[in-house]
């Protein structure tokens, strides 16, 4: 009995041993994580102190170029030079207008404006280019300009939350300074309209975001002038009201030519409290139908933002584009391809055989002749001729012309003999010239 009680005792003795030297491990363990901890805190909030140190570090414009060299080596020196000195006014930070604002930070441009009233939603985040999860109900302006100040922060992004207004255009466009481009990323028709006028009307670049809702075509993308858009209902109105104010042409924007589709994507009905919100009218393409519920396919503002960019960049560099006129009109292109046909029936030539396929059609009009007349610029009514009829038909003896310059163009060339320098003036001349080098060097690579 007694034997028995002193293994009790000593037992008990091992297991406190045992659990009192756990809990001095356990406690060491504890106090080495701590100050591992507080030592990490340390190094970060000192690495974020350094962080900042080098975010206020003016950087210098050595390490900028490089930051920029991919842009430096296509666009070249005084390019990227000219790009860091312009100003440009964004109007909308949605969609596209974010991605304007970011891909012209990362392009090198160093002074921005950006004008929108609107909070970042959870539902934009499918198409914002920068706003994450924790930006949801913040300005879109802000969200652009902290996120924008982590790219470069050598870039002057200047936030303003507010609504555009006809009544205070000039605070807000011209506040900071002139522009040198203003970006129309509105999607309110009457706001929209009175921006592109008010650009229009102080002689400022201007160019101009039409419709990306319910599109999911990119190849259908065109940049162009305003009157030349197609299937997009949103430039139609822009178009007619910009009419009415004495405003045909000189408004570039970007706009998708693919035609409405419902088995792709369908307009969402207009419920009743969205008519409590205001002048619904006003706000829509459509009857009855707001701008803001269009559906959008989250990928097509980026392209629209992206091409915008790309304009702005080839406006100031020495790679301007040209924009191709009716890219999509491939329906016609079998009629002007039977319009050469027809002319050699007529003027007197015995095999109507044109050693053209119909897939050049496309390219000459499109690639060579960018979609309009080389005499007077104008893109509807197109016909092909043969220009020189001393040279056989070929792709650098074939031009795109109206119907009604078709007809002069035979009964004075083709057939009546006269000379082309008797005819046409010497600038038409010369662009025609410069048409067919383009296309003897496009030829290479065909």
């Amino acid at each position: 009995m007694e034997k028995d009680k002193w293994k009790i005792i000593t037992a008990t003795a091992l297991f406190t041993v045992a659990v009192t030297t756990a809990i001095d491990c356990a406690w060491a363990r504890w106090q080495i994580r701590e100050r591992t901890i507080a030592e990490r805190s340390d190094e970060n909030r000192e690495g974020h102190t350094n962080f900042k140190k080098v975010k206020d570090h003016q950087y210098n414009e050595q390490f900028i170029r490089q930051s920029l060299k991919n842009n430096v080596d296509f666009l070249g020196d005084d390019t990227i030079k000219k790009l860091s000195n312009q100003y440009v006014v964004v109007v909308g930070a949605g969609g596209v207008g974010s991605w304007v604002v970011n891909s012209l930070v990362r392009s090198g441009c160093r002074k921005i404006r950006v004008v929108d009233f609107d909070q970042v939603s959870l539902s934009s985040l499918n198409r914002h280019s920068c706003a994450i999860l924790k930006d949801v109900g913040t300005p879109k302006v802000e969200c652009l300009r902290r996120h924008m100040q982590d790219v470069a922060p050598w870039c002057e992004i200047d936030p303003i939350n507010e609504l555009w207004t006809l009544e205070n255009g000039a605070r807000l466009t011209l506040g900071n300074g002139m522009p040198d481009f203003v970006v129309d990323c509105i999607d309110n028709i009457e706001t929209k309209v009175d921006l592109l006028e008010f650009a229009y009307n102080h002689g400022i670049k201007v160019i101009s975001s039409m419709g990306a809702s319910a599109k999911s075509d990119p190849t259908k993308l065109n940049v162009g002038d305003l009157g030349t858009t197609e299937e997009d209902p949103l430039a139609r109105v822009v178009r007619r009201k910009l009419k009415k104010r004495g405003i045909l042409s000189g408004i570039p924007v970007v706009f998708s030519a693919e035609k409405p589709d419902p088995k792709k994507a369908k307009l969402l009905p207009l419920p009743d409290e969205e008519y409590e919100r205001g002048k619904v009218g006003e706000l829509s393409a459509l009857k009855d139908f707001r701008v803001r519920i269009l559906p959008v396919l989250g990928t097509m503002p980026s392209l629209f933002g992206l091409t915008i960019t790309t304009w702005i960049l080839s406006s100031i560099s020495d790679k301007p584009l040209e924009p191709i006129e009716g890219k999509n009109r491939i329906k016609v292109y079998d009629g002007i391809y039977q319009s050469l046909a027809g002319q050699m029936s007529r003027v007197g030539v015995p095999c109507q055989r044109i050693p053209l396929a119909l897939k050049d059609v496309g390219y000459l009009v499109e690639e060579v002749f960018k979609g309009k007349s080389p005499i007077s610029g104008i893109s509807t009514r197109l016909t092909l001729t043969r220009w020189d009829p001393c040279k056989p038909i070929s792709l650098q003896n074939v031009v795109v012309l109206t119907k009604n310059e078709q007809k002069e163009h035979e009964d004075r060339v083709l057939k009546g003999n006269e000379s082309l320098q008797e005819v046409y003036d010497s600038k038409v001349l010369q662009l025609v010239s410069q048409r067919f080098k383009q296309e003897a060097y496009y030829s290479q690579f065909r």
